[in-house]
């Protein structure tokens, strides 16, 4: 797979209207009082939010919030499946689970991160979002409702898709928590627009790319989440280069149900049970080792005020539900670590450590002229464009700080330089000379 990707910085954003799909999917407070109790994704995304905004985009964000029902209608079959009572399913209710959703809490925290304000549209393409898109201006930026407050996002649909691109010029794709679902926010939009990564989406890319195509071993993958069905591929590739493979969060109970254990109330997909068997035999056969957790944390409630006790996998009480690994299961993937740990190769002599050191800088190296020749390109792309003097300026200033040296060795530049007025600038100079 190639995970050299192109990234917001291989791209020019002056001027452009920029449609930047989020994660900001964060907890909220159970008392309804709209509080983010934790603004760990909002923090993350603020990276290529700022890059964006200091280059000179006019900044669309989007995220989805929890699972909201998009219809009344959605809403009510989901509240007969928990068994509620017809008479008290009313829209007013409805209204109320979509209130609790709203990305308006998000928004605030975004603009006192931001320091500027942040405007939140009343929905995701409707009127008011194309309104307050129209009139965005570089160095502003806004954010669309709950995606997911619109029925066609789930599906993918090509209109709303095709609704939220007609807004932007040009699609970041930020939101590594939702990046592998096929919505309209995610895919969709690509298909209308130029799409690129954000520098989250990057990162990530560029640490599994390097793990995954040429692994050190020995290779230990830890997995959370809370779905089984959601890691089908993942679990699957790394079946093929892993050594072990740890498994936490929700997803392990669906694990511990398809042995036949008892989960109470826990996180279950029934229907990944066979999966979660298949998966178990296919680690067997390859010699992965794939280690569930022997014990667990659960509680009457998931709530800071439950009451809690600890058993053994596979025994939860009925009308409890798991809340976390137990301690036999800390130390059980602990030692698991160790063990990773003690059959890393050590330096063991001086010409051991003079190799490291020599592969070491060899890779800076390569990183080095990699990052200088992208720079050179991005100048030689302003040149050809023959964008104002203080564009170019601009990119000469960015060339200055990165790579000075590689000045005088492109002819491409030399020649460009000849045509522009001499001023107070030593490098520019140098080249009058």
């Amino acid at each position: 797979m190639n995970y050299n990707k192109k990234s917001v910085t291989d791209i020019d954003v002056r001027g452009k209207k920029v449609l930047l799909r989020c994660d900001f999917n964060v907890p909220m407070a159970k008392d309804g009082s709209g509080v983010i109790t934790d603004d760990k994704r909002i923090r993350a995304a603020l990276p290529t939010i700022q890059y964006l905004l200091d280059n000179g985009a006019a900044v669309i964000a989007c995220s989805h919030m929890g699972k909201p029902a998009a219809t009344f209608e959605s809403y009510k079959k989901k509240q007969l499946e928990k068994g509620k009572d017809e008479a008290s399913i009313t829209e007013e209710k409805w209204q109320k689970s979509l209130k609790e959703l709203t990305l308006a809490p998000v928004a605030a925290r975004l603009s006192e991160l931001l320091g500027k304000e942040v405007q939140l549209a009343a929905d995701v393409a409707g009127a008011d979002a194309q309104a307050k898109a129209a009139a965005l201006q570089p160095g502003q930026i806004m954010l669309l409702e709950n995606t997911r407050f619109e029925k066609g996002e789930t599906k993918n649909d090509p209109k709303l898709a095709k609704a939220m691109a007609d807004m932007a010029e040009i699609y970041v794709s930020d939101a590594f928590g939702a990046v592998h679902r096929a919505h309209a926010s995610t895919a969709g939009v690509a298909e209308y627009l130029p799409a690129v990564s954000g520098f989250l989406i990057q990162k990530e890319l560029d640490f599994i790319g390097g793990a995954l195509a040429s692994p050190k071993r020995p290779l230990v993958a830890i997995l959370g989440g809370s779905k089984v069905s959601s890691k089908i591929g993942v679990i699957n590739n790394l079946l093929e280069i892993a050594d072990t493979i740890i498994i936490g969060g929700g997803m392990a109970y669906t694990f511990s149900a398809a042995q036949g254990g008892k989960i109470g109330n826990s996180l279950f997909e029934a229907d990944w049970q066979e999966y979660a068997l298949e998966m178990l035999k296919k680690a067997e056969a390859k010699g992965v080792k794939l280690l569930l957790p022997v014990d667990t944390v659960c509680g009457d409630k998931f709530a800071p005020d439950a009451n809690v006790l600890t058993v053994d996998a596979g025994q939860i009480p009925d009308g409890w539900e798991g809340l976390d690994i137990g301690p036999k299961t800390v130390e059980l993937y602990c030692n698991a670590y160790e063990e990773f740990l003690q059959t890393k190769k050590l330096p063991q002599s001086r010409e051991d450590v003079e190799q490291l050191s020599a592969a070491f800088l060899e890779r800076k190296r390569v990183e080095r002229e990699k990052a200088q020749e992208k720079e050179i390109m991005k100048l030689q792309a302003v040149i050809e464009t023959g964008e104002k003097e203080e564009v170019i300026q601009a990119a000469l200033n960015v060339i200055r700080k990165n790579c000075p040296e590689m000045l005088k060795e492109n002819m491409c530049f030399m020649e460009f330089i000849q045509v522009l007025p001499v001023r107070q600038d030593p490098i520019l100079n140098m080249h009058h000379q």
